[in-house]
């Protein structure tokens, strides 16, 4: 039988593995680091809470869509906690540290970026399913978003904690891997394997939206002589899909495919390296997220906006929103077919698929 190592501090699993945690830190190194890492978790919680704030103030986004919107800028807040529990935890400290805190420490961050891609997936899958069905918004009531808002959660808490259940190698503890020394290297596989290919899922989601919309476009300039606006609309559609992937791909690609090479052992990959920037990359998702589902849509950063200023009684300023293509367009009642036809195209810039791109309105 096995022997268990639940008493021992980490120390004796990193010595074990020869896992670096930067002993060589000296004060000033260790001072910037701090500093770099406030400044970057501030702009995440400030950023994100204005982004809860916006929907929750503004009747315009009481929508299954923005409700999501707001579950994801409240997960990606809750990796500015994550990381601030990490930053405090790391380096020379990670030695130090029992099993459990470790666990805690790791647990919060998987928790994180789970919610966080899973909540991706969820609005990807609502943007199809009411693109596809000709609506601007999904039929989705608010007792079924309650629901799935609780299910991403309950999904991102149970994938952080299940190292903690059992899945690790406290007990066995030759498949440790190197990277997450008491991380069982069957689970990196299946962490790193499952979110590729929900990022697979998601893109096959996005290239179906743009497919359809562009076909229905092409499909109404051949019966009416187009807007410049419409003739621009798959060319946005593209930029703002080519934004969110590429995002993602940048932030979390390079980090899962480490995970997956260092539950595969592979000892020459140099995994040790790259681990910190990796990981620093994936949790930048967190600072991209605000800008990219809430700056490129006019009446969020109108919004957020009359909040910063506290001028909401701006009038002049609403004046303006109400010009640009925004949710109230997409919220009207014609439904001769000209207009859904159109409303499908301006519904997928509205309703996050496509957030209407500032530079090109």
């Amino acid at each position: 039988m096995n022997e268990c190592y639940y008493d021992k501090r980490m120390d004796f699993f990193y010595n074990r593995t020869k896992t670096d945690t930067a002993d060589e830190w000296t004060g000033a190194q260790l001072i910037g680091v701090l500093c770099f890492g406030t400044f970057f978790c501030l702009f995440i919680f400030i950023s994100n809470s204005l982004v809860i704030a916006a929907v929750v103030k503004n009747k315009r986004f009481h929508f299954p869509f923005y409700y999501l919107l707001a579950n994801l800028a409240a997960a990606d807040f809750f990796a500015g906690i994550a990381y601030v529990f990490l930053m405090f935890n790391t380096g020379p400290m990670s030695k130090r540290l029992t099993v459990n805190h470790w666990f805690l420490r790791q647990g919060l961050l998987d928790t994180s970026l789970t919610a966080s891609l899973v909540n991706l997936l969820v609005i990807a899958v609502e943007r199809h399913m009411s693109i596809m069905r000709m609506k601007i918004h999904s039929n989705l009531t608010k007792k079924r978003v309650t629901f799935l808002i609780i299910s991403i959660w309950a999904i991102a808490i149970f994938m952080g904690a299940v190292p903690t259940l059992g899945w690790n190698c406290l007990c066995d503890i030759t498949v440790c891997s190197s990277l997450a020394p008491i991380y069982s290297r069957s689970y990196l596989m299946f962490w790193s394997v499952l979110n590729l290919v929900i990022f697979f899922i998601m893109v096959v989601v996005y290239i179906r939206i743009y497919m359809y919309v562009q076909r229905k476009t092409n499909v109404l300039s051949s019966h009416t002589s187009g807007s410049i606006s419409r003739r621009r609309t798959p060319v946005k559609l593209m930029k703002t899909v080519m934004t969110v992937l590429g995002a993602f791909v940048v932030c979390w690609t390079p980090g899962l495919v480490v995970l997956l090479l260092d539950g595969l052992n592979c000892t020459d990959c140099g995994v040790q390296y790259v681990k910190r920037w990796f990981l620093l990359l994936a949790l930048l998702n967190s600072v991209m997220n605000p800008i990219i589902y809430s700056y490129k849509d006019d009446e969020m950063w109108a919004t957020m906006k009359r909040m910063i200023c506290c001028s909401s009684e701006d009038k002049s300023q609403e004046r303006r929103s109400s010009r640009i293509p925004s949710t109230v367009l997409c919220r009207s009642t014609d439904t001769s077919g000209h207009y859904i036809e159109d409303g499908i195209i301006q519904g997928t810039i509205c309703g996050k698929g496509d957030l209407g791109d500032k530079g090109n309105s």
